[in-house]
């Protein structure tokens, strides 16, 4: 079987609606190129006629030849030559329009599944930045990512094939039927009789097949991911002496992959010398019965081979249409887990509000805060707090306390379920989101560094800053010696994998890439857990003075990374359980000073 067949065999996944996917694909993209699909239809009809016409010319020439030969052994006249040539540059120009026709069609079908791609590319660039928080927490990068890359690829390629070869292969079947037809009727029927056969091995071979296929793909699926899951962690595996349980659980799945592979593909390719076999067996008929009929004078010798051709074809196209509807299954799978994508709710829209950010001072205030990921999940209970500008406010407490999520719904990454959260009187549902977000600089526990130079990262949140101000961020920083080191200094390419740069580093260079956008309201949320106590005692100094006439949220479970706070919330299941300064704190022997104890167990805790 040929290549794209067996693939679309052990990858097809059928659509959910294929009618109603089929239906929104015309009528939302395909529509606006109707005189374009117009041009490849009658392009693509233009072509395969040309082409079908040829065997029948072509049996006219060998019937010239064939009429020459036998005249000059009676002693008539010999071959025309000068009629066989005619006929055979006539057959070139076919060949020749079919061709012409073939690119027209191909160029223009090409052209508007490219624009098709391209703008389902940028729906979905613009719906990624329109989902809300929600949508990735409950959906994986890889499947994000296999709507953007693998969908779109399948669709585009997909579009671009089957659309044509539907019309070529119906055509072309058409067209073959009635070319035979017109030759002789009785061979028409015997090249019938050997459909139902085909028809029969293709169904029977694909429906053994198909399950070995559809193996395949799964056990492929562990194999990979067992490989991917070991080479990420093979430090670990290492360190635990676990190579021979990695081997051993390779080979199992490699074992299955194995069994069902040979399998898939011993039966598909069964197809081949089968399908051979009984066309064989219709090409021996048909010349039987033609050499009969052209004995008894009703048929040429040129017609024989021209049938001979027809009936060689006959079968290509039916087995390519069976090819499409594998093609067609998968295209519209893939666009209908696109347009669900492009149908997912969005964030909430926008306040029409222009508020002037730039006189903001930084007080913040929640209000009765009540929040869940999910309505039946409720993390945040009753959350109140006042915030004035330019305090230094920290948030402790146990894993699970809510203390990301309140930072989170404090720049809108989430909205809350009641209550209020307001910066300087304004409720910051009232902002825009961009606009409420220039107000804030964020450094997380997880880093993040993009393909770019060292420059153009610490500029990102900046990205008119001059020179000079990036190298005072970075000073200030402590960052300033290590870039200096790197081979090209801050013009050096760095990215999140990039082997000469370490965790505390990467950390290092977002705290400059804050510090130089210089924003109103700071959250460091565990922004000195990558840092080394050197480092960390480094930057501490530096980070005070970033903090100093701007509010700022602190995450820590170092606690004593806190001490000079102005006000520390104590979190615990979503409440604030206590709030104080940490003299304060400890003195109430409450939550707080067990929490800070057991992390000085055996030592002195103040």
């Amino acid at each position: 079987m040929p290549g794209p067949m067996r693939r679309a065999q052990g990858v097809t996944h059928k659509a959910k609606n294929f009618k109603g996917t089929t239906k929104k694909l015309i009528k939302d993209y395909l529509s606006k190129y109707k005189l374009a699909i117009s041009v490849v239809i009658i392009f693509a009809i233009g072509s395969t006629i040309f082409n079908i016409v040829g065997p029948k010319i072509l049996g006219n020439a060998t019937t010239e030849i064939f009429n020459g030969i036998v005249g000059k052994l009676s002693g008539e006249t010999g071959i025309d030559f000068g009629k066989v040539a005619s006929i055979l540059l006539t057959l070139l120009g076919f060949y020749i329009m079919s061709a012409i026709f073939g690119l027209i069609q191909g160029f223009t079908m090409t052209s508007v599944a490219q624009k098709i791609t391209y703008k389902l590319r940028n729906d979905i660039a613009i719906k990624l930045n329109k989902l809300p928080m929600k949508y990735f927490d409950k959906k994986t990068n890889g499947e994000v990512l296999s709507i953007v890359t693998n969908d779109i690829d399948t669709l585009s390629q997909n579009l671009n094939q089957s659309i044509t070869q539907i019309i070529t292969s119906i055509c072309t079947l058409i067209g073959i039927i009635i070319m035979m037809l017109s030759i002789s009727v009785v061979m028409t029927i015997i090249s019938f009789v050997i459909l139902p056969i085909s028809v029969f091995i293709v169904k029977t071979v694909v429906g053994r097949s198909q399950k070995y296929f559809k193996r395949q793909q799964e056990y492929l699926g562990h194999v990979n991911g067992q490989v991917e899951e070991i080479y990420g962690g093979h430090t670990i595996v290492k360190a635990f002496n676990g190579e021979e349980s990695a081997i051993r659980e390779f080979r199992k799945a490699n074992k299955e992959l194995y069994t069902s592979g040979w399998k898939s593909q011993f039966l598909s390719g069964l197809m081949h010398p089968l399908m051979m076999f009984v066309g064989n067996l219709g090409y021996v008929a048909v010349s039987v019965v033609g050499g009969y009929l052209a004995i008894k004078g009703t048929i040429t010798v040129g017609n024989i081979q021209s049938f001979i051709q027809y009936n060689k074809r006959f079968t290509q196209p039916i087995e390519q249409i069976a090819q499409v509807s594998a093609m067609l299954q998968a295209m519209v799978a893939a666009a209908e887990r696109i347009f669900e994508f492009l149908e997912e709710e969005e964030e909430v829209k926008e306040a029409d509000n222009n508020i002037d950010t730039t006189k903001l001072k930084g007080n913040v205030e929640f209000k009765n805060v009540r929040f869940g990921y999910d309505e039946d999940r409720i993390i945040i209970n009753d959350f109140s707090s006042k915030i004035k500008e330019g305090q230094k406010i920290a948030i402790v407490g146990p894993t699970g306390a809510g203390k990301t999520t309140m930072v989170k719904l404090l720049m809108r990454f989430y909205d809350v379920n009641s209550g209020e959260i307001l910066v300087d009187g304004q409720n910051i549902k009232d902002f825009k989101r961009g606009d409420l977000r220039k107000m804030f600089g964020m450094v997380l526990q997880d880093t993040w560094l993009f393909g770019g130079t060292v420059k153009e990262n610490i500029r990102y949140g900046k990205p008119e800053a001059s020179d000079s101000e990036v190298i005072e961020a970075a000073k200030a920083a402590h960052v300033n010696h290590f870039i200096k080191t790197l081979p090209k200094g801050y013009n050096s390419v760095l990215n999140e994998e990039s082997s000469n740069v370490s965790a505390g580093q990467k950390q290092l260079l977002t705290i400059a890439r804050v510090i130089l956008a210089n924003p109103k309201i700071l959250i460091l949320d565990e922004a000195t857990s990558s840092i080394d106590t050197r480092t960390e005692l480094q930057i501490q100094s530096a980070m005070d003075n970033l903090m100093k006439g701007r509010t700022s949220f602190i995450i820590a479970h170092r606690l004593s990374t806190i001490k000079n706070a102005d006000l520390i919330l104590v979190m615990n299941h979503g409440d604030i359980v206590e709030q104080g300064t940490h003299e304060e704190l400890l003195a109430k022997n409450g939550f707080y000073a067990d929490l800070y104890n057991s992390q000085f167990d055996g030592e002195e805790a103040v």
